[in-house]
């Protein structure tokens, strides 16, 4: 995974008020947990704009002072109507513990089935992938060549090397379904024979 420098500051005043002024200076209140000391502080909003609307997953080497610390991003809270970003929380990691992160899914590959005229379709664009962060990579890639015409790829099918799929394994990830296109091709070649 690639890594995102992150600067903070550390905070000592909470609560909606603290917060309410933060983010009119243009801060964005976070708290790391895990593995050593939970700390609450602040970042710029500029700094972690990157960081908030990348589809990929990040590792984050953040500095809080004189602290650094390697997290991932737990969960991040947007206001429903502006869409800024409210909170971030973060979870320190290393190389001994695994930790849960969702992964983007990227496909490849020409299917079979929309050779045949079918029209793929990516039902899920994020698995749930456990291990060692350095293990973890950026994009699950998966070839869909061999996929036929109204089949299915499930998450019991996708493999991580070095990490545990924890989404659930009868979802489907990805499937070609039919068309009217295809219907009609199968009908000229079952007329044909």
């Amino acid at each position: 995974m690639k890594t995102f420098e992150l600067v903070g500051t550390l905070r000592n005043e909470y609560g909606k008020k603290a917060n309410k002024a933060l983010r009119k200076q243009d801060l964005i209140p976070c708290n790391i947990y895990g593995l050593g000391e939970n700390l609450t502080f602040t970042v710029s909003a500029a700094d972690a704009r990157k960081l908030i609307y990348t589809p990929d997953t990040l590792v984050v080497a953040l500095t809080i002072g004189d602290v650094k610390k390697m997290a991932v991003v737990k969960e991040m809270q947007f206001h429903p109507i502006s869409e800024q970003c409210y909170h971030i929380d973060f979870l320190e990691v290393n190389e001994k513990k695994p930790v849960t992160v969702e992964i983007p899914i990227s496909l490849t590959g020409h299917a079979e089935g929309v050779k045949a005229g079918g029209k793929l379709s990516l039902e899920m664009r994020k698995l749930k992938i456990n291990g060692i962060y350095t293990n973890i990579p950026e994009r699950i890639v998966i070839d869909v060549t061999s996929l036929g015409l109204g089949k299915k790829l499930f998450v019991n099918d996708v493999k991580v090397e070095n990490c545990e799929v924890k989404s659930v394994k009868e979802a489907i990830v990805a499937q070609v379904k039919a068309t009217r296109n295809s219907g009609e091709a199968a009908s000229e070649e079952a007329a044909a024979e």
